[in-house]
């Protein structure tokens, strides 16, 4: 820990927590075991960014896809979240995180998706770490909304098509106000987005871990972060641009 430069910590971490199921599948688990022991390594995740000074943290909790689980599994996930949340609260509390969400709420159940709006509504005043819950959220998805909302303004007149800029399309999403993540992490050695964040992450440096989720912990995210710190950040352009 004592090895990385505070200055060049990314603002902005992302992380696609994959492998439950894998690690109890190992173990002779059930699938829900394993995301029972993926709830500890969010805990320990969410703490280490914070004592990190990282300003926003964004997990993928559950997609759009996740629910075609089998309703055994997604029912388990529905609870643990619920759980989560409550369990949760009071550190968010003492510890200045603000809990926002992103995705198609909507399509929660009533009861979390009540616990969901109640907790984001009492941590609305901290002024610390972001924590970001993608939920039932799809990277596809928040494209074509966004692509709805400014067709309608547009045709009432709010928004000319020579006004829509890149800038101006990210106001429309899910992740309006929060700047594009810096650093994507992505567990259980798996190449690909999974449908997540596909505007954002458009500059966004990757870094993908053979680690199983439940067992991400406080070193592997250290990894990652001194990994991230060894990469140049060019944004398109050459080096010797960068260096001037």
């Amino acid at each position: 820990m004592e090895r990385l430069i505070k200055e060049r910590l990314p603002r902005h971490v992302a992380v696609i927590m994959d492998g439950n199921g894998r690690w109890a599948e190992k173990r002779s688990l059930s699938r829900i075991e394993g995301h029972k022991q993926g709830v500890k390594a969010i805990r320990d995740t969410v703490e280490t960014a914070r004592r990190l000074g990282i300003n926003v943290l964004t997990l993928y909790a559950f997609s759009r896809e996740n629910w075609k689980r089998p309703k055994r599994e997604v029912t388990a996930l529905m609870r643990l979240l619920k759980e989560y949340l409550k369990r949760e609260l009071q550190e968010m509390l003492d510890n200045d995180i603000r809990l926002v969400a992103m995705g198609n709420l909507e399509d929660l159940p009533p009861d979390v998706r009540k616990t969901l709006r109640e907790t984001i509504h009492k941590t609305r005043s901290r002024n610390g770490m972001i924590l970001n819950l993608a939920v039932s959220y799809s990277g596809r998805a928040e494209l074509l909304r966004a692509v709805k909302r400014i067709c309608q303004d547009n045709s009432k007149g709010k928004l000319r098509a020579q006004e829509i800029t890149s800038e101006v399309f990210s106001r429309y999403l899910f992740t309006n106000g929060l700047p594009d993540p810096d650093l994507l992490i992505r567990t259980s050695g798996e190449f690909r987005l999974s449908n997540f964040l596909l505007w954002q992450i458009a500059y966004t440096e990757i870094y993908v871990t053979d680690v199983l989720w439940p067992d991400f912990r406080k070193k592997d995210f250290i990894k990652a972060l001194l990994d991230y710190q060894k990469r140049e950040r060019r944004f398109g352009l050459t080096r010797r641009q960068l260096t001037g």
